[in-house]
């Protein structure tokens, strides 16, 4: 009983972390407007590298790992900072929902197809149909059957980019967080996204504060605590209480989070054919997972 009251807890706590994340969507654009891509990119790690740092104290993270540890730590967050640019670059140009459902949706699949083409990753006859099913939501989440390849256009290369760049960092941080406590990698993680995004960010005088209206500060600190510093615990601290294979699926809950905020703040319309991409991805992803589920109870 004790278990099944715990778990419910972790389940509620990642459903508002993963809307959270998608209210992110919106936020940075709001964020992007009254500023630039660079100095949102780096105030928004910034903030969360400081803010994670009473987290890592307070569940007592053990500050260590090995060489080839740090490698991927340091790897993940140049990579990071890369998604981060076009994160923020990105909603300067497009839809905040949109932008959001398509990430979300389209870097699990690219990690899928990732691993099986860089690691040989073996895969079922389920997993295959699931993959087709997942190829096919992301040509309707590109828009591809009604407008060819205009999503290569600045409006959506942002976004694709992202889940390009995001894919290659989950499949490092796999690998990196065997060789260190999650919390620390993060703390590493954070702290590097933010330095880097600094050197780019320096041309345009990211410490002039006054430059930059109330809206940019307390949209941006939104940012860097709620969907970054939460977030990110409650979903690593869930995800070793309730699994990560499950904790996995939550992520489908963003674009909820990117489709509801945008349509009240921007007033954006959200294409059918966006909602029935998002599903298929969903249904592809849950295939995925229900595999890997079934190998785990096994």
């Amino acid at each position: 009983m004790q278990d099944t009251k715990n778990s419910t807890k972790y389940f509620i706590w990642m459903i508002i972390a993963m809307l959270f994340w998608g209210v992110a969507w919106t936020a940075g654009k709001v964020a992007a407007e009254h500023s630039n891509a660079e100095v949102a990119a780096f105030w928004r790690y910034a903030i969360s590298f400081i803010t994670i740092i009473p987290v890592v104290w307070f569940l007592k993270t053990p500050l260590k790992s090995d060489k080839i540890g740090y490698f991927y730590m340091f790897a993940s967050g140049a990579l990071t900072s890369l998604f981060n640019y076009l994160f923020f670059a990105g909603l300067s140009h497009g839809q905040a929902g949109y932008g959001g459902t398509m990430v979300t949706a389209l870097s699990p699949l690219f990690t899928y197809m990732m691993s099986i083409a860089i690691f040989g990753t073996k895969i079922s006859n389920r997993q295959l149909i699931a993959l087709s099913v997942g190829v096919l939501g992301a040509l309707m989440l590109l828009r591809v059957p009604y407008e060819g390849f205009a999503f290569l256009s600045a409006d959506s290369s942002y976004f694709l980019g992202c889940a390009v760049v995001w894919s290659i960092v989950t499949i490092i941080a796999q690998k990196g967080m065997r060789r260190a406590d999650p919390m620390f990698y993060t703390l590493v993680v954070f702290g590097v996204t933010a330095f880097i995004n600094m050197l780019f960010a320096l041309p345009h005088n990211p410490f002039d504060f006054a430059a930059y209206d109330g809206v940019f500060w307390s949209v941006i600190f939104f940012i860097g605590v709620v969907p970054g510093t939460f977030g990110m615990a409650i979903y690593f601290v869930s995800a070793s209480k309730v699994g990560a294979h499950k904790t996995a699926v939550f992520m489908f809950i963003v674009p909820v989070g990117a489709i509801v905020s945008s349509a009240v703040v921007y007033d954006e319309v959200v294409a059918l054919t966006t909602v029935a991409g998002c599903l298929l991805a969903f249904l592809a992803v849950i295939l995925f997972n229900m595999k890997r589920a079934s190998k785990l109870l096994a």
